[in-house]
């Protein structure tokens, strides 16, 4: 049957509805209506994920390294001091009568006393050496360390005050577990790092954090060159190890900047190459022998960049040589800026320390100074500090 033209404008909006009916139909046929709810609960799977990637459980490097950390308990005897208001005199030049209370009703009270501390270690070889800060066993009369649930005396093998090290052993009844040192230059601003220690007594404690900072001096020494973290530190974790992911030692937990003692947030621990180092000395020396430059250095700043001649400021300024010293003998003179130690840049005055200390004695070593604007060559035989 054949539709007119005015007929056609007529029936042309119900034909194009109903093809539109048609095609929404097609394109809903074979769909449920439950798959958005169910595409939209599978979402987050990506974030999931994501999150697991940023924050990996640390239970199986805790489990590894755990067995080889201990705990150390440290017994001294302190004398009370002579100008102590109970025993001794008065500064004041009188005595008190709290003083004199005291002198007749507790004659006998001792003069001295016990004091017991406690820190962290670990083990770095399975016939019992044992790695830990040197403040924790300094002065120490008697030294027991606490691991698998037994005790074990600890004899001082070696200690070095200048970096805070000292090595100890004892003797297990069978081989222990170790822990390994890693490679702390390798460590970056972010890195996640783990501390396990015994903080008020707390044995096994585990905290984790980040790498906040390397190379960090503190004003502890000539050697200051510390990891800084936000891993939570406290008293009695000195000593003990702070782990990278692949639970190796990066560096040994010794100090904490805080105005209450507790922790804030900011630690400091040894880096592991200067531990391996200072550690492998003291276990088959019992010492640690440093080079000697004979030199008083300080770091430079613009002003003094300027007032020398120096293209930037870089070095270390020597502002005194001590006489028949090596570098006396080498002909350094004040005034010179170091710029260069064993072919080693010198940035600074912690730079030249660490570089000197690390030399043999004996070893003749060139120097790069700068000398009124000059740059000029020497060669120095390091002494023995």
């Amino acid at each position: 049957m054949l539709i007119k033209g005015k007929e056609w404008r007529v029936l042309l909006p119900f034909l194009v509805y109903t093809v539109l009916l048609l095609l929404l139909g097609c394109s809903s046929e074979g769909e449920s209506p439950l798959a958005t709810p169910t595409e939209t609960s599978r979402a987050p799977s990506k974030p999931q994920a994501s999150r697991e990637a940023l924050l990996p459980s640390f239970a199986d490097i805790v489990a590894e390294a755990k067995p080889a950390v201990v705990n150390i308990a440290t017994t001294q005897t302190v004398k009370t001091p002579e100008g102590h208001p109970f025993f001794g005199p008065n500064p004041f030049g009188e005595e008190t009568p709290f003083e004199e209370f005291f002198r007749r009703f507790f004659p006998d009270m001792p003069k001295t006393f016990k004091r017991q501390s406690l820190g962290s270690g670990f083990v770095i070889d399975a016939e019992g050496l044992i790695v830990t800060n040197h403040h924790v066993v300094d002065r120490a009369e008697k030294i027991i360390i606490r691991l698998e649930k037994k005790e074990f005396e600890a004899q001082i093998l070696g200690s070095d005050p200048a970096t805070d090290l000292a090595i100890l052993k004892i003797k297990p009844e069978r081989k222990l577990p170790t822990l390994s040192f890693g490679d702390s230059s390798q460590l970056q601003v972010g890195d996640w790092v783990i501390a396990i220690g015994n903080p008020f007594g707390l044995s096994q404690t585990v905290t984790a954090g980040i790498v906040s900072a390397t190379s960090r001096v503190i004003g502890q020494g000539p050697y200051d060159d510390f990891i800084q973290t936000d891993a939570s530190i406290n008293p009695g974790n000195s000593g003990g190890p702070l782990l990278s992911l692949e639970g190796k030692v990066v560096g040994i937990n010794t100090a904490i900047f805080s105005q209450t003692g507790a922790n804030i947030g900011i630690g400091f621990a040894i880096p592991s190459n200067l531990s391996r180092d200072i550690t492998e000395k003291l276990w088959t020396q019992g010492k640690v022998v440093r080079g000697w430059l004979g030199v008083v250095v300080q770091d430079l700043d613009e002003d003094l960049a300027t007032a020398f001649d120096l293209p930037k400021v870089q070095g270390a300024l020597v502002v005194d040589v001590k006489g028949e010293g090596p570098a006396d003998k080498a002909g350094l003179k004040r005034g010179d800026v170091i710029v260069s130690f064993g072919g080693e840049t010198v940035q600074s005055l912690q730079d030249l320390s660490r570089e000197v200390a690390a030399t043999e004695p004996g070893i003749k070593v060139p120097v790069e100074i700068i000398r009124q604007g000059e740059k000029q060559a020497l060669t120095v035989e390091v002494g023995e500090q």
